[in-house]
């Protein structure tokens, strides 16, 4: 039975929690706040999950701070991150695993090469939770392309728009963004952050049909600037590849009814990705040269979108080689260089490149 701490007692932190319990393992969630410990217990985990698993231990984090644990997840805001993250990889006993909720960092990648660092000298696989990559649909969409379904790939777009109304449902303590980190984009916040999953998702499915990692940004973002907040609730970029794709992608924090898709076009047919195609599945969509239009629908609950991330956590901390995991660090941090490089490039008016061989700071984005 592993051993799991658990940082923050949000809706993530929930989340994560109630995944970890359906495996059997220990569970211990802490929050420097009292009421969130409260609220885990009395409000968001018995509404969310039927009642509270009185296995779950509920404590301060300095209580727990000396305990050892196989996995520990952080489920804090962005901006707190590295801070934690490098405390524990440099504590005397360090995880097997480390998860790191999204977006891995602020667009500052502050510590970043730091973090890098740790996770080497300690052993730890580090993982941020881009759990769409490690979904049911995402693994039937895999096996398609692996059959070569739609021949070379010629372009890509990825979506995720959601109005953040569900998210302040989701924590009703929140009177809006200005409450938390969400109302300001240099925490992690705004739609480049918080909805980073079609950065990611967009990277992810990049990988798979070879195309490379983007290196080149231009974007134009809709910012909320009200002297309270300073968040973009539009980010849209065209992204360029070092193989020379070109596709775009468009997360924000407005759109209702959502849209969380991804297409991928070929030149011998097409891939459509799709979570929540409708309330109780996600979906592919696709054809092919030989294949007529096919559309295939994966029942899912809130729960399962994190069944998959958890499992493949419960591999690794098993013995599974993390070396092509889809949610290791450097992948996290790929998707905060092309959030950073957006942000910079709206800034500018201008496209911006991303040096990878500079590593993971400011220095590696270049004005084209």
């Amino acid at each position: 039975m592993y051993r799991v701490k658990i940082y923050g007692a949000g809706s993530i932190g929930n989340h994560l929690a109630h995944g970890c319990r359906s495996q059997g393992w220990e569970v211990t969630i802490c929050d420097l706040d009292p009421a969130a410990l409260q609220r885990t217990r009395t409000e968001i985990y018995p509404a969310r999950y039927g009642s509270w698993d009185a296995a779950i231990r509920l404590v301060a984090p300095a209580q727990v701070a000396a305990e050892p644990a196989d996995l520990v997840i952080l489920g804090t805001p962005p901006d707190t991150h590295m801070a934690i993250a490098k405390t524990i990889l440099a504590g005397d006993n360090p995880p097997k695993v480390l998860l790191i909720e999204k977006p891995v960092c602020t667009p500052a990648l502050e510590d970043a090469r730091e973090l890098v660092a740790l996770q080497k000298s300690s052993g730890t696989f580090v993982a941020v939770g881009y759990n769409h990559t490690l979904t049911s649909n995402t693994r039937r969409a895999e096996e398609l392309l692996d059959n070569q379904l739609i021949g070379q790939p010629l372009t890509i777009s990825a979506r995720f728009r959601e109005y953040w109304g569900g998210i302040f449902r989701a924590h009703p303590w929140l009177n809006g963004p200005k409450d938390s980190y969400l109302g300001f984009a240099a925490r992690g916040g705004g739609a480049g952050g918080e909805h980073s999953h079609a950065t990611n998702i967009w990277q992810h499915f990049a990988h798979l049909v070879g195309v490379g990692r983007i290196t080149e940004v231009a974007a134009m973002l809709d910012m909320v600037d009200d002297g309270t907040v300073c968040y973009d609730r539009v980010f849209q970029v065209h992204v360029k590849t070092d193989a020379g794709l070109v596709g775009s992608i468009i997360q924000d924090v407005v759109t209702e009814p959502a849209e969380k898709m991804l297409r991928i076009q070929g030149t011998e047919g097409f891939l459509e990705w799709c979570v929540n195609h409708d309330a109780s599945h996600d979906a592919v969509r696709y054809a092919g040269s030989r294949t007529e239009m096919t559309e295939e629908l994966f029942a899912k609950t809130r729960p399962d979108d994190f069944l998959g991330e958890i499992e493949h956590l419960g591999a690794i901390l098993g013995g599974q080689s993390p070396e092509a995991s889809p949610i290791a660090l450097n992948r996290g941090l790929d998707t905060m260089l092309v959030v950073a490089a957006a942000y910079q490039s709206h800034q500018l008016q201008r496209p911006v490149r991303i040096n990878y061989d500079a590593g993971y700071q400011q220095e590696a984005l270049e004005t084209v």
